[in-house]
């Protein structure tokens, strides 16, 4: 029988140096220097007073093993405590910070060295700390949490590299440490989700081509300063990076900036590429990425263009990813802006049972912050959305007019918020208010013109109210800067409004059948396919679309477009079709 291998339960310790490959390549003797005083004066010193064994030494990185994993974890909160201390001993120095990872695992014994999961698992908790921090998996904070006097945070379930299984986490941070908490780095009167745009980089051989990298960080900051949900870091901060390489995790300690945005300039002859990608700076995993090939025919239109490209395809990315941070968040640790992004992410598919579970989010951010004019317009559009698909009874009438109330107080709150003027837009048009929609859904696009939401809803109201051509543009704008946008359907059935009311009903067609394809519960888009049905000539299978709106159990849909105000807009082209097909009495249009 095969000697069979040698296994124990021990509690893992991974320590790492941050920025190491950086500090060296400035200065090799004196960063191996300091390391070497950091290591016999703190880590290895704890390390034994610990009880822990050192495994083996890589570099700027230590292995070792515990029996204890109180004891483990003890140790390297005392590490990180220490190793502030030390650093005021070298003012003249960046201080050295590590990231630390324990777990408590199975592993196989290899002489004097270790192996299997439990290792693996601990190097992946140190990969996702933040600097100067320490990470545990849930296994060791079960054993731990009423064993020391440390505060955990938790950071929700992760998946680590190569790791099968994902890991609930928790983070520990040193007193007085600045806020580069996993789960909360963020900046701003409201808690917004910070970000740090570095020098793009000119990768061309010509060196008068910074020009261009220059102007594009400088484009990009600008545009991401008009986004009201972000709180970015201005280009001053960020030019000391400019000819470096930094660690992203790096900047984010400096800095104090969950997410960065980093970029690169290749011009050859007269093409000019231009690749980007934004970062979660704490776990360094790439949120979104693009590459934008151009001919310089016009180089200051080009960079504009790109600029806006770049902003506009990032912000829905951005707020997936911080929607995401928020689902893992406990609901009594959010702030008010916190509960507005579970609201949205919850809401995306624009589902009866979406829409009833994003409303105690929003509500809650009322209770947090009763003036707090973006969770005003987001509940004023819930309900709107509740009204148009509602029966039409004295009971959702008062659910309009509250909508409409909440609406009123949002505008009165922050009336140049373009996240507010779209909510409220779009209120709007649930509410069939379609002139009004169409004044704010322009304005909010005229404070910030790389929103896709914004480009959709603005297109789809100004081609409502005769200005198809612009609104067919602001809608192809939207599925160019967010194609992957998790509201691409309502992208691309703004489009199909556009060439509706154009007159160019195939390709309308074509759009809508795309959002159809889209959602579970197109009930709104099918009526459209009706209308364009009925248009055709082919009065029979409009019929049939009708239909299956109904089965869906969505009439009131269809006899809702009719209590819309039509005074100034296109939209009796619609609904005169459906007259003609429907089966039972229908309420005529109010005034305006």
């Amino acid at each position: 029988m095969a000697d069979r291998d040698q296994r124990k339960l021990a509690a893992i310790f991974v320590a790492d140096l941050v920025g190491y490959s950086r500090l060296t390549e400035a200065d090799e003797a004196g960063t191996l220097r300091r390391l070497k005083a950091a290591r016999e004066q703190v880590i290895d010193l704890a390390i034994g007073e610990f009880g822990g064994r050192i495994v083996h030494t890589a570099g700027d990185g230590v292995l070792s093993e515990f029996p204890s994993v109180v004891d483990a974890v003890q140790c390297a909160a005392n590490i990180q405590n220490a190793m502030i201390d030390h650093g005021r001993g070298e003012p003249e120095d960046p201080p050295l910070r590590f990231r630390i990872g324990v777990n408590l695992g199975d592993v196989m014994i290899d002489g004097d060295d270790l192996h299997g999961s439990g290792v693996n698992i601990a190097a992946r908790l140190q990969e996702i700390a933040a600097p100067g921090a320490v990470c545990i998996s849930e296994t060791v904070y079960n054993q731990i949490r009423d064993e020391t006097e440390l505060d955990w945070e938790s950071d929700g379930e992760h998946t680590l590299k190569n790791i099968e299984r994902p890991i609930r986490v928790w983070h520990w941070f040193p007193a007085g440490m600045a806020a580069q908490k996993n789960d909360s780095d963020e900046r701003g009167s409201q808690g917004l989700p910070s970000i740090a745009v570095l020098p793009f980089t000119n990768l061309s051989t010509d060196p008068d081509q910074d020009f261009f990298a220059d102007g594009m960080t400088e484009d990009v900051i600008t545009l991401l300063s008009t986004v009201p949900d972000l709180f970015v870091i201005a280009r001053n901060s960020t030019i000391e990076f400019k000819g470096q390489t930094p660690d992203v995790r790096e900047v984010a300690t400096a800095l104090g900036v969950r997410y960065v945005l980093e970029g690169s300039v290749r011009k050859a002859g007269n093409r000019i590429r231009v690749t980007a990608q934004l970062v979660d700076a704490i776990s360094g995993s790439q949120i979104w990425g693009e590459r934008y090939d151009r001919d310089l025919d016009d180089i200051f239109a080009v960079q504009d263009e790109l600029a806006q490209g770049i902003v506009g395809a990032a912000q829905s990315p951005l707020l997936v990813a911080e929607s995401s941070r928020a689902s893992r968040k406990p609901t009594n640790k959010l702030d008010a802006w916190g509960n507005l992004v579970k609201a949205r992410i919850t809401m995306y598919a624009y589902r009866r049972q979406d829409m009833d579970a994003a409303e105690p989010f929003v509500r809650r951010a009322l209770k947090i912050q009763p003036d707090y004019a973006p969770a005003h317009a987001l509940l004023s559009l819930i309900l709107a959305w509740r009204f148009y698909n509602g029966e039409y009874n004295e009971e959702n009438l008062e659910v309009a007019r509250t909508s409409a109330g909440l609406a009123a107080r949002a505008l009165e709150l922050e009336a140049n918020n373009p996240t507010v003027l779209v909510d409220i837009g779009y209120a709007y048009s649930w509410l069939g208010l379609f002139t009004r929609a169409a004044t704010l859904a322009e304005r909010a696009l005229k404070l910030n013109p790389n929103s896709a939401l914004n480009c959709a809803i603005a297109g789809a109201m100004l081609a409502l109210v005769g200005r198809t051509d612009e609104g067919t543009a602001l809608a192809r704008k939207a599925l160019v800067l967010s194609p992957r946008d998790p509201l691409a359907h309502m992208f691309h059935r703004s489009e199909g409004w556009t060439h509706y009311f154009a007159g160019n009903l195939e390709t309308a067609k074509t759009c809508l059948q795309t959002a159809i394809g889209m959602k579970a519960d197109p009930a709104l888009e099918r009526t459209f396919v009706a209308a364009i049905l009925v248009r055709q000539g082919n009065k029979d299978l409009a019929r049939r679309e009708l239909d299956r709106v109904i089965q869906q159990g969505s009439r009131c849909v269809i006899e809702n477009v009719f209590r819309a105000r039509t005074t100034g807009t296109l939209w009796r082209e619609f609904t005169d079709p459906i007259r003609e097909i429907y089966d039972g009495p229908l309420p005529e249009h109010p005034d305006e």
